[in-house]
């Protein structure tokens, strides 16, 4: 090869690459800044944790999740209260809102039945209007967009999170099942295409019940594995043969983020991120955690990031350090706080922990300042940086940003600590 081949030979391969450099920095420096964001959580997929009254309205027990609010009403009825609901609980100003209180992304859940319901299944559809709307907002307000999927055909965890509680998670059960999310998540990438500089992040499943009791979800983990890598292949290599602007997020299956050393090496696939999600409320230990250990906890947690073989960010987490929150850990079941959960031992009373921050102390409060500036100390030091959960509750304000933001234990400025020093860095 002459010294003229060589040069056309390097720029070639210079150009066949290009997509793939120009892809990691389109719309957000993933990488170089930090990810702080909120999720948009209870507005495209329903809960009765952000939204009691939506539910509390139906008069009826059997109604616990999404699927169950669709399946026992009338269909106009379910659907009259979805529809309002979607064109008011998230509008506009929330994103004028986020936008001006330093923050960079929002993370939207969104069920399969977005764009797909099988005859067999009773979920609402039309949704997708206020998720387009979303983005047209986001680009005004300078927000970047993580779409995640919650709800894959039938269940992917058995969670009220998915729109179906169940015994266990079904969806790897069934090959139909795991080809619908595959339509499902290829027609929204193909819809964003133009605007990949604002949907900048595709989150292809959320929390799949990777469980090590594998008596539950036996299966799973290999079906997810496939489902990752054939996803990946489609929304970053489309069959036009140029590469995408987005990025991939992962979950982490419920597994520590060692297990995924080996999966996916960045040789072959770049824009790829892994999300995985930390709470402290939910087993007895962590429920009788001092606020001291709560907060020593979580300036630990910046080594978690470190295992990880991918950027990684925390896409769920909170700012609160207890299971308080009515409907939390479903629609007729009590906390464990408060020992109301059955086999749980009771900490103390729910009583000024929940509801609106007017019944706060000052003492709860301020912990929960302390509380959010370790945490997101933490994970941006560890890691690319985190998503909180959530940004608007009904009647949770511990649990809201919007609520912390006005009641003081959030900063209007996500970098204006009151500690900095709390973790002693």
């Amino acid at each position: 090869m002459n010294s003229l081949s060589r040069v056309v030979f390097a720029f070639l391969a210079f150009l066949s690459i290009l997509p793939a450099i120009l892809a990691l920095d389109d719309g957000f420096s993933y990488g170089k800044e930090k990810i702080r964001g909120v999720n948009l959580g209870g507005w495209l997929v329903i809960e009765s944790f952000t939204t009691p009254s939506l539910f509390d309205k139906t008069n009826d027990t059997r109604i616990v999740d999404e699927y169950t609010f669709s399946l026992y009403q009338t269909r106009d009825a379910g659907f009259n209260a979805l529809k309002a609901h979607w064109a008011s609980f998230i509008t506009e100003q929330d994103f004028a809102d986020i936008a001006n209180v330093g923050l960079n992304h929002v993370r939207i859940p969104v069920g399969h039945w977005i764009l797909d319901v099988s005859p067999d299944e009773p979920y609402h559809t039309g949704q997708l209007p206020y998720l387009q709307k979303a983005v047209e907002w986001a680009e005004k307000y300078n927000l970047q967009v993580i779409i995640a999927l919650y709800g894959a055909p039938g269940s992917q965890n058995g969670f009220i999170n998915s729109g179906h509680q169940r015994d266990a998670a079904y969806w790897h059960t069934n090959s139909t099942n795991v080809e619908r999310t595959y339509k499902v998540m290829n027609e929204l990438s193909t819809m964003f295409e133009a605007k990949s500089n604002v949907v900048s992040i595709f989150q292809v499943m959320n929390e799949a019940a990777g469980f090590r009791r594998a008596v539950l979800n036996p299966g799973l983990l290999a079906v997810l594995k496939q489902y990752y890598l054939n996803a990946y292949n489609f929304i970053r290599n489309p069959l036009s043969g140029k590469k995408s602007n987005y990025m991939v997020m992962l979950h982490d299956g419920f597994q520590h983020l060692s297990y995924w050393k080996d999966f996916m090496p960045k040789d072959k696939y770049e824009g790829v991120m892994m999300d995985t999600h930390i709470y402290q409320m939910f087993n007895d230990h962590d429920a009788h955690m001092s606020y001291d250990d709560h907060i020593q906890r979580a300036c630990q947690n910046a080594t978690i990031m470190s295992e990880s073989p991918f950027m990684t960010i925390i896409g769920e987490w909170t700012a609160t350090n207890n299971d308080c929150g009515p409907h939390l850990l479903g629609r007729f079941v009590g906390p464990r706080y408060d020992g109301s959960l059955n086999g749980s031992t009771a900490v103390g009373s729910c009583v000024g922990l929940t509801g609106n921050a007017t019944t706060f102390s000052e003492e709860y409060k301020e912990f929960m300042r302390m509380y959010w500036e370790a945490q997101t100390m933490s994970y941006e030091r560890g890691g690319e940086g985190w998503v909180m959960w959530t940004w608007k509750m009904e009647n949770a304000d511990e649990w809201s940003y919007q609520a912390g933001i006005i009641h003081g234990w959030i900063p209007r400025d996500p970098t204006a600590y009151k500690y900095p020093s709390i973790c002693g860095w």
